[in-house]
């Protein structure tokens, strides 16, 4: 039967994402626009950003956080553009964005002793093999493979390397071990629902002793440096970007972490995006038609929630098949209303995503579900 009841907020893209609950455009009525960033009122808010940020995350207080050009991207490769070739280097990978920061180091860095280990979408890989002499990337969250890591134990406490973490689709919703990382990065338009084209990158002091003490062979492009005369450009670390940021965004960054402040921060936050993904666990549980697309529950990500099919009759369908039928419940859920950019990532089996960060509601995860049942069956003519 088709579902009588929609979703209240049907956006489920996992990027950019749905905006908190309550959103609309008079949040943004106080922003400082017309004005230079640089002026002491623009610079205040973009430090309030940086605080806010900081204390919800409970981010060490000996740690250092900017706000940088190119969203999570441009964060990460600062970070590995800059450090990366003082020693060995180990990269992990499990779905694109982890085997994108591969491609960098041994094609465009072309680092010699780079080590790769990689695994299929919804995997993780052998963790075991991490070394605390040579320095280690790899993300906490695969966003288009729906596994995570259940933690960072596999990083030593003790340890000479530097561990490079892109946390952008976990930043906020879920607990990140910042004694095991150095460098964590990511955007504002995932876990918040902030708006695009700003990454945020936090260093730990490890972190800041390699730049100050390693120089890269290699040119840096403007946007890239970090120090000033061998020393952390302290400046950037307090509001200073490097080029001029969206004061619009800025400002709808400062009302997500005033959200997730009044909720009840991380706490709250964790718990909401936890609760979504029970829903689904709850619901798939005994599906003929979906399964997860990570098979261990613990490495299940909450936010990025995806799902494969498993009927027989589909799965034994060749891929292209199998992402034609993906497109045909797109459509339909979307004609209906009932959920927006719900298809599996381009590189990845063919499937649904559904974002179930913290701005996303329970009840419209809830909402949702049976769709994704009707809009199966109607796809295949049942």
């Amino acid at each position: 039967m088709k579902p009588n009841r929609l979703p209240a907020r049907p956006e489920f893209s996992s990027g950019p994402c749905a905006k908190r609950p309550g959103w609309t455009l008079d949040a943004l009525s106080k922003a400082f626009l017309g004005r230079s960033h640089r002026h002491k009122t623009g610079k205040a808010r973009l430090a309030e950003v940086i605080d806010r940020s900081r204390a919800l995350l409970h981010m060490p207080e000996d740690w250092v956080l900017a706000i940088v050009p190119a969203s999570d991207t441009g964060a990460v490769e600062m970070a590995m553009w800059s450090m990366l070739g003082a020693r060995g280097v180990d990269l992990f990978a499990w779905e694109s964005f982890g085997s994108g920061w591969i491609t960098d180091v041994t094609k465009q860095l072309k680092l010699a002793d780079a080590r790769t280990f990689v695994a299929e979408y919804g995997a993780l890989p052998d963790f075991s093999v991490v070394d605390g002499s040579r320095d280690v990337v790899f993300t906490w969250n695969g966003t288009t493979g729906g596994a995570r890591v259940p933690n960072a134990d596999f990083v030593p406490l003790e340890r000479e390397g530097v561990v490079i973490c892109d946390a952008t689709s976990a930043a906020f919703a879920m607990r990140l071990d910042w004694a095991r990382l150095d460098v964590v990065t990511w955007s504002w338009q995932k876990v918040l629902g902030g708006e695009a084209a700003h990454g945020m990158l936090a260093l730990s002091p490890r972190a800041v002793a390699r730049l100050e003490s390693f120089t890269p062979a290699r040119p840096l492009p403007k946007i890239f440096r970090m120090t000033k005369g061998g020393k952390l450009n302290g400046d950037l670390f307090r509001g200073s970007t490097i080029n001029t940021p969206s004061m619009l965004a800025v400002e709808d960054a400062l009302d997500g972490l005033r959200w997730a402040e009044s909720i009840g921060g991380l706490d709250a936050l964790v718990a909401r995006t936890e609760a979504n993904l029970s829903t689904v666990a709850a619901w798939i549980d005994g599906n003929p038609r979906y399964r997860f697309l990570a098979p261990e529950p613990a490495q299940r990500s909450s936010t990025s929630i995806c799902l494969v099919f498993a009927d027989p009759a589909v799965v034994s369908t060749s891929a292209d098949e199998q992402r034609a039928l993906q497109k045909k419940i797109v459509a339909l859920l979307e004609q209906n209303g009932a959920g927006y950019d719900l298809g599996a990532y381009r590189d990845a089996p063919p499937g649904l995503r559904i974002w179930g960060g913290s701005t996303v509601e329970q009840q419209d995860i809830e909402a949702l579900l049976p769709w994704l049942d009707w809009a199966h069956d109607q796809a295949l003519g049942r």
